[in-house]
């Protein structure tokens, strides 16, 4: 293992910062604000990235823009087609940028102060580091909090502290060297509402990359907002489950990624051990109490929005077993139609 240091007296590398409104299509507006917010906060400005690029898919008003930008100044926000999902933005923003390092953020993700200066002192440490995560975590209060924190994408803090390996990174905490990246792009044109990540650090370690991970880098990610975005947030995770499923077994084959066939008799959610998931969920709890005690009080008024959010993750990976596109097109539809 590495031991990660901190010092003002290292020579950073150039860096880049890349969000995307993508993700605003559901959630606050407030959210964006208080993300470029916590950037303001870091001990590195964000005035000394070569660009803070804010890729602009349409979903957030111009007027909101325009306010941003008159507070940040350094940030730069490019326009791209209302289609262009997550990873496309992403991938755009590492397309756009100058920096040496690639720095991901989203647009509903608070970051702690040291976060920035973390990430790139890190790199400083080793060359053969091209991929740096950190730690995101979801953050709430009261019953529905705890019951995120258990449920949601983001597992707790480790409590770890030093430079380790790590088989997973998310694209609102990671950098990368930038000519790695362009070299192993993220997939974008997959049949995948999240996720895309799972399938690329199974192709990076495929050819024998190594993704590192410092769990000082800790972020925030807000919890579903309100009762629609829980309720197809839920379903989209079994939609996404069964994807990364087939997508890494079928590349294991040489299949091509196709949503005009289906595997029905391997259609199963507990295909990949029980024991495994109910050892993450052992992790968690256990993390959840060490790390903020007050959730012993919450739990039991939080085990039915549990219940709920993994009966709402087996439904949708149920369903998508069958209809492999309906759960994602009919999603579409519904932001489209702002519904």
């Amino acid at each position: 293992m590495v031991q990660t240091t901190l010092s003002s007296d290292i020579e950073l590398p150039s860096f880049s910062i890349v969000l995307e409104t993508e993700n605003l299509a559901n959630a606050s507006f407030d959210g964006l604000s208080k993300a470029l917010s916590s950037l303001v906060k870091q001990d590195i400005p964000p005035g000394r990235a070569n660009e803070v690029l804010l890729i602009d898919s349409g979903d957030a008003p111009p007027e909101l823009l325009r306010q941003l930008c008159d507070r940040y100044p350094w940030i730069k926000v490019h326009p791209a087609p209302s289609t262009t999902g997550y990873y496309k933005a992403k991938m755009l923003g590492a397309q756009l940028a100058t920096g040496e390092i690639i720095v991901y953020a989203d647009s509903d993700c608070l970051y702690e102060s040291h976060w920035l200066r973390t990430i790139l002192t890190t790199f400083t440490q080793a060359d053969y580091i091209q991929i740096l995560a950190g730690e995101t975590t979801t953050r709430g209060t009261g019953p529905y909090g705890t019951a995120m924190e258990l449920t949601y994408i983001f597992p707790q803090y480790s409590g770890k502290t030093e430079l380790t390996r790590t088989s997973q990174y998310f694209l609102n905490n990671v950098a990368f060297r930038r000519e790695f990246l362009l070299k192993h792009p993220i997939p974008a044109e997959l049949p995948l509402y999240r996720g895309n990540c799972v399938v690329h650090v199974y192709q990076l370690h495929q050819k024998g990359h190594i993704i590192w991970q410092n769990p000082n880098a800790r972020a925030t990610h807000a919890p579903p907002d309100g009762l629609s975005h829980f309720f197809w947030r839920f379903l989209l995770i079994g939609h996404d489950y069964y994807w990364q499923n087939r997508i890494v077994r079928d590349s294991d084959r040489k299949i091509p990624v196709t949503m005009k066939q289906t595997n029905v008799e391997k259609c199963d959610p507990t295909v990949s051990s029980l024991g495994e998931k109910f050892k993450i969920f052992r992790d968690r709890i256990s993390r959840l109490f060490i790390n903020n005690p007050r959730h012993l009080v919450y739990f039991p008024f939080a085990i039915p929005i549990m219940l709920a959010s993994v009966l709402l993750i087996y439904l949708g990976y149920l369903i998508t077993c069958f209809k492999p596109d309906y759960l994602l097109k009919t999603y579409d539809l519904i932001l489209e139609n702002g519904v």
